[in-house]
């Protein structure tokens, strides 16, 4: 199987969309909703989308594996955000003139700083090798997660710099109806990037751990492809997402063999987001850690240590999965 795209910039929608002047369902406080109409956008028919790999869209914040320190490092999304100066600004031409491309924007002046090691995401657009805005005002990018991150601590908690590991999920390589949460060596992430889920990321929608015992995972992208999946048209997917077990999902996002992603979320075809019984945890989930050679040298307190502990048992489904926190 070849290695699928990274998300490195915002996704565009499958479907042309539409702006509906009624209170989001996505986001709070936003009046307004943004619809799928029945038309395949252009974007999507120049990235054959048609020849493209269909793949689960994880609820979770994005994460991106590549070297710091002279060695592999995750590192978490963080966008560079114009000042309010420069917002309001931003806002009053679109308003205006309703695109954003033709608004000039002074990089210098018109963000906010960044911490010293961010870097921008690479696939934005670059003027005279200074990173653009994206149609949004926002010039996506990275920052390292280290040790004990306060900020990041979800982050942190996934992975172990000592011995270069991060905490995965994905399909049992033997079997596609089993899920494994493993060690994997972040050198075999490397220039990746990933979906950090769990307890304290988005609202939790796949009930992982709990607040006294949070659990956090990371889920490579294109990870979960899917099989079966209708022709593109607007109602046949309406009806799987609402329809069938395998549509208990927050969206899909198609790999295109340009590299290009392209994306459906729920929301866009009017449907609701979170579910209570997700397609991810209608399956059942094996633990295999295989840290002997690391015996006691973990944290009593970390995610490895209380892994270990339950190595090679099956749960369920995720939300079942309980840590041994004692001792």
């Amino acid at each position: 199987m070849r290695r699928l795209g990274s998300v490195q910039r915002k996704m565009p929608c499958v479907f042309v969309t539409e702006v509906k002047e009624e209170p989001s369902a996505k986001r709070e406080h936003q009046p307004f909703k943004v619809l799928a109409t029945e038309t395949v956008s252009h974007k999507a028919l120049d990235a054959d989308i048609y020849n493209a790999i269909p793949t689960e869209k994880v609820d979770g914040t994005c994460c991106y594996v590549t070297n710091y320190k002279g060695q592999p490092y995750l590192w978490a999304r963080l966008d560079r955000k114009p000042n309010k100066l420069a917002e309001k600004r931003f806002k009053n031409f679109l308003h205006s003139k309703q695109n954003s491309k033709e608004f000039f924007w002074n990089v210098e002046e018109d963000f906010k700083p960044v911490p010293e090691y961010w870097i921008p995401a690479k696939e934005i657009e670059q003027l005279n090798g200074t990173p653009m805005p994206d149609e949004n005002g926002h010039i996506p990018g990275w920052v390292p997660v280290e040790n004990n991150s306060r900020q990041y601590c979800w982050h942190s908690s996934v992975v172990n710099y000592e011995f270069e590991i991060a905490l995965v999920l994905r399909h049992h390589p033997d079997d596609p109806g089993l899920l494994e949460i493993s060690a994997v060596p972040l050198s075999d992430l490397l220039e990746q990037t990933l979906e950090l889920i769990g307890t304290n990321i988005n609202g939790n929608p796949y009930g992982l751990g709990s607040k006294k015992h949070p659990l956090h995972l990371l889920i490579p992208h294109g990870a979960f492809q899917i099989r079966n999946l209708p022709t593109l048209k607007h109602s046949d997917l309406l009806s799987w997402f609402d329809g069938c077990r395998e549509g208990k999902i927050e969206g899909i996002v198609w790999h295109c063999n340009d590299g290009c992603l392209i994306k459906v979320h729920r929301h866009h075809l009017g449907l609701c987001w979170p579910i209570p019984d997700t397609y991810m945890n209608s399956k059942p989930v094996i633990i295999n850690m295989n840290l002997n050679k690391y015996e006691y040298a973990f944290d009593a307190k970390c995610l490895f240590n209380h892994f270990s502990k339950i190595d090679n048992q099956k749960f369920g489904r995720l939300k079942d999965i309980i840590l041994n926190v004692t001792g």
